[in-house]
């Protein structure tokens, strides 16, 4: 027996678990049948209460009709209607799909493997059946056994970290979809004023606490703001293939956070150098080969001006 198509969003859940033995006793592309033509410049963020999800969400609401998924944060998302609450544990996202009809997807969300590989294979064949696009959210991590020399987007990825096999395995199933119908960014160190690891900071030069830095790490990072900006670009020129999302050049990770805490305040935190290797290696990604238009890239003095700006103009006032 096919699930039944419900047409009010809020209904959605009240059938998932019914939904739920289906999912686990029909093959994904029974499932498949059940879908509805897409709404063009429709967008569905999985994973849209997350800090990157929720900062795209905001993003590319006033231009397209966009839904989002939420796993907790019941108060904040459950009376929206254009939220649907998903956890890849208990649910499909077969139902979501059928409801929303998305032409553009945005994955963000984060799990255990089973789960996030299971969800990502039913995208994948969501993607084959209808006119959609996929646009993947992954990270440096895809490189982290690596870490001779920054990595370019036609390098080859080798991980050793859990996160970075987890984003390495969803990168290789999404690749084999045809290359008009995916997107991959990578994503590099996330900061800017709201980023959790700037506010971290900020609560360590308050208290006075102990933050770690690793002197020995050269990296690259953006904002969140700019990933924001890139995303809805790649969106509007409707561009295909893998993107480094990261800024134009490398920093040692302690200097980095040591110019930020500078512009924040007079105050420091009590800096903890932790060496994972002796000598120095990359977590660092740079774009090379699907480069966007100038005013869409980004260097680190850029990144450390936006991520202390709100500070900057707090200390102006006081002057």
């Amino acid at each position: 027996m096919l699930v039944p198509w419900v047409k009010p969003k809020r209904k959605l859940e009240a059938w998932y678990v019914s939904s739920r033995i289906l999912y686990n006793t029909i093959k994904p592309f029974h499932f498949l049948i059940l879908i509805k033509p897409v709404t063009h410049n429709r967008i569905l963020i999985i994973g849209a209460s997350g800090f990157i999800g929720n900062t795209l969400y905001k993003e590319l609401l006033p231009y397209y009709d966009v839904y989002g998924t939420y796993a907790s944060q019941e108060g904040l998302f459950s009376e929206n209607q254009v939220f649907f609450k998903f956890i890849a544990e208990e649910n499909s996202i077969i139902e979501i799909l059928n409801e929303v009809r998305p032409s553009i997807i945005i994955s963000a969300i984060k799990g255990d493997t089973k789960t996030v590989l299971k969800t990502h294979e039913l995208l994948c064949n969501y993607v084959t059946k209808v006119d959609c696009r996929l646009i993947y959210i992954s990270c440096a991590h895809v490189f982290d056994a690596k870490g001779d020399f920054p990595s370019y987007e036609d390098d080859a990825p080798l991980a050793e970290s859990l996160d970075g096999k987890l984003k390495l395995s969803v990168e290789k199933l999404i690749r084999q979809l045809p290359k008009e119908k995916f997107v991959i960014a990578r994503l590099p160190f996330i900061l800017g004023v709201t980023s959790p690891i700037i506010i971290q900071l900020k609560q360590a030069i308050k208290h006075q606490a102990a933050f770690e830095v690793f002197p020995s790490l050269i990296v690259s990072a953006t904002t969140q703001s700019k990933v924001a900006q890139q995303i809805h670009y790649i969106i509007n020129k409707d561009l295909n293939g893998i993107f480094h999302l990261s800024s134009e050049d490398v920093m040692h990770h302690d200097e980095l956070f040591r110019d930020i805490s500078e512009k924040i305040s007079h105050k420091k935190p009590i800096f903890k150098n932790v060496f994972s290797r002796n000598d120095d290696h990359f977590l660092a990604i740079l774009p090379k080969v699907n480069l966007l238009p100038k005013n869409y890239r980004i260097t680190l003095e850029e990144v450390i001006a936006d991520s202390t700006l709100k500070d900057e103009i707090i200390t102006l006032k006081a002057k």
